[in-house]
């Protein structure tokens, strides 16, 4: 693992380097996504194990009724800002600024440059739709694929579903699994399975599936620049996102404001502040 201390006990203590930054107690690694390539592509090439999750505001806010995710993260290799909603929080709660990416900004590249070296397993996504998906990223990249299994599959560990899907992937032992369920559904495959899984690379990557199939268009990246790629995922799918967004968000400034008052709240009481206004 990397810096800092990741056990999935959801009460360990985080310790802080200067790679890592806590928003609301999720550690995310200070890293861009030209870094995440790098890192994964060497993962692969070294056939090593590593765990990539990715934060946005309604992480964070699933976190706090979740401490498991905490502690998902904690064990992460890599996690991510993906969101503008974090970035200012991690501004906000820590005077840092975080990189922001998303999966489909740095997955196209990692599979271009291995080519035919990496073998990918897709799970999640409508059935059939996941199929489109792993077959435009082979015709596009090179990727072999060796597997797919939609979303829609009983997660229960030890159901009849989910044994057939980790025997697949004992298999099959794919260099890269996209986990595309969506939150936190996605994260609680991971956290179930990960001890069983073999060696790869295991990316959470929310809806990379409906843009790799061509159902869902990014906007321009103007739009992710100023933060607005989520009105512009609400305006598409109102039906399926307005509680994230409509309800999601003044929740997430809600949690926001609380960690700050904790923050001020303890520099206050710190011992150097006491000196000083004594």
């Amino acid at each position: 693992m990397m810096n800092g201390v990741f056990k999935m006990n959801a009460n360990t203590e985080i310790k802080l380097d200067d790679a890592i930054v806590d928003v609301m107690g999720l550690p995310l690694h200070d890293i861009t996504r030209g870094e995440i390539v790098t890192r994964v592509i060497d993962a692969v090439k070294g056939g090593r194990k590593m765990a990539i999750v990715n934060a946005n505001a309604h992480m964070a806010v699933e976190s706090q009724k979740h401490p498991w995710l905490r502690g998902l993260f904690r064990r992460a290799d890599i996690a991510f800002c993906d969101g503008a909603g974090v970035q200012l929080a991690a501004r906000v709660l820590t005077g840092r600024s975080l990189p922001r990416t998303t999966p489909p900004e740095w997955i196209g590249p990692v599979l271009e440059r291995l080519g035919p070296e990496a073998s990918v397993f897709w799970i999640g996504g409508q059935p059939g739709v996941v199929d489109v998906a792993a077959e435009t990223f082979s015709a596009r990249y090179g990727v072999r694929t060796v597997g797919t299994q939609h979303g829609f599959f009983d997660l229960t560990p030890g159901s009849r579903e989910s044994t057939q899907l980790l025997e697949r992937l004992l298999a099959t032992k794919p260099d890269i699994i996209l986990l595309t369920m969506g939150m936190p559904r996605q994260e609680i495959w991971l956290r179930d399975n990960i001890d069983h899984l073999p060696t790869g690379v295991f990316i959470t990557a929310g809806a990379l599936v409906d843009h790799a199939a061509g159902r869902v268009r990014r906007p321009p990246r103007w739009v992710a620049n100023m933060g607005l790629e989520w009105l512009v995922r609400l305006m598409r799918e109102p039906r399926r996102l307005w509680r994230r967004y409509v309800l999601g968000l003044p929740v997430f400034g809600f949690y926001v404001l609380v960690y700050l008052q904790r923050r001020l709240r303890l520099r206050a009481t710190s011992p150097l502040s006491r000196k000083l206004a004594g």
